[in-house]
This record gives structure tokens, sequence and C-alpha cells, in this order.
């Protein structure tokens, strides 16, 4: 197929090796960071917090949440040009909605005398909220919708990434918790530019057949 986005899709992998002497420019960084803003998500309820590891300082505490597990991840941190962690709400509270009506309000979306009608979109959250409180569950999988479409983003824009699940979440939430405000990392990405020693980008692409994963009824 010779659609743009095909070839795009065809083109991007899970960079195992990245050139660290590349880095994305603040021009695509720009147009990255709208592309996340403007993911889908149930209710509109955009329950994320997106931290951007960049500097050197903050490249160093990344690496030390590596200490006690899967550190065949620990040299995309400092080869790679950006760390971006993906952390949600685990605790989405209706003055969290409330943001998100406000915002409506702002931008011509609600009328300010609908306001209260509009929060009638947090029943479908209040159903995922446990007795606790818990809504992890279904923030989480919010958060993986705002993966995905960074994901194509990254290659439509033909920047390499690598989404990382193999984390120590426990100290990666607790040496960010300033950051995260209360949100929970999942997974992080690495972004940048492949070296010439990336192994997987000289793979062939493979997945499973159209007709093995699509049913038209």
């Amino acid at each position: 197929m010779k659609h743009s986005i095909i070839k795009d899709l065809n083109w991007r992998h899970s960079t195992k090796k990245y050139d660290a002497s590349k880095k994305v420019s603040k021009e695509d960084l720009q147009v990255l960071y709208e592309a996340m803003r403007l993911s889908a998500s149930s209710i509109n309820s955009q329950p994320w917090r997106f931290i951007v590891i960049q500097s050197d300082e903050a490249k160093e505490r990344m690496t030390g949440t590596f200490a006690n597990k899967f550190q065949f991840n620990q040299p995309h941190i400092f080869e790679s040009s950006q760390i971006i962690l993906f952390a949600h709400n685990p605790r989405y509270k209706r003055e969290n909605y409330a943001e998100v009506v406000d915002k409506g309000i702002e931008d011509g979306r609600t009328k300010p005398e609908d306001r209260e009608d509009a929060f009638g979109g947090f029943f479908f959250a209040e159903l995922n909220t446990d007795e606790n409180g818990n809504t992890a569950p279904w923030t989480k999988a919010q958060l993986y919708l705002a993966l995905g479409n960074t994901l194509h983003t990254l290659a439509r824009l033909k920047i390499d990434s690598t989404p990382i699940e193999g984390l120590d979440i426990e100290l990666v939430n607790q040496e960010f918790k300033q950051e995260l405000g209360g949100y929970q990392c999942e997974v992080a990405l690495a972004i940048g530019y492949r070296h010439a020693e990336d192994y997987n980008a000289k793979l062939a692409k493979t997945r499973r057949s159209l007709e093995s994963v699509l049913v038209e009824i």
C-alpha cells in the first residue's frame, strides 16, 4: 500500500540503539507536544501528565531508577534525545473534570450557563471509581490512548521511539514524585534518532495478517 500513513507506520519500529549526537528539534517537539495534548480520552477526561526528561540532571535521576532491574533499558536514557514519562491520575474526581468543563467554556464549546449540565459525562467516571475512590484501571486505559497517538505522530515526523514498560515503577514514581504531583507513571517513551547499529531497523516488519485481526460483519 502506497498511502503515506501506511509508509510511516511501516517505517517505525521500537528502536534498540539511539544516536546520542542527534537531538529532536524544538520545532518538532512543539508539534509532538500539541499532538499529545490533543489525544482522545473517555469523556474527554484527559487524566494524564507528561514529564519530559531531557536535561543531564534529570537523566541522571532517571538512570538511578534502574538500580534494581531492567538495566537493559538503561542505555536509552542518555542515548535518546528525550524520555517522556506517561502518567495518569489514579484518583480522578469531579474537581479534575471541572478543569475540562471550564476549559470547554473558555474555548467556546460550552456556554457558561450550561456549566452544570456539562458535568453529565462525569457519570461515566463514577462508574469506573471503586469504593476506595480508585480510578486507576480506567485512567490507565486513557493513558495508552495518548501513547498510541504519540507513537503515530512520531512516525509521521520520522522520529524514532521506544515504549518502555520495563521500568521500576516504584522507584520512578518515588524519584519524580514532586513533578508527578500525585499522578502515577506506568510507562515511558524514549524518542530520538536510530543509531547505525540499531539492529531492529534492519529487520523486516512483521504483524499478524489483516484477515486474522479484522472481521467485517
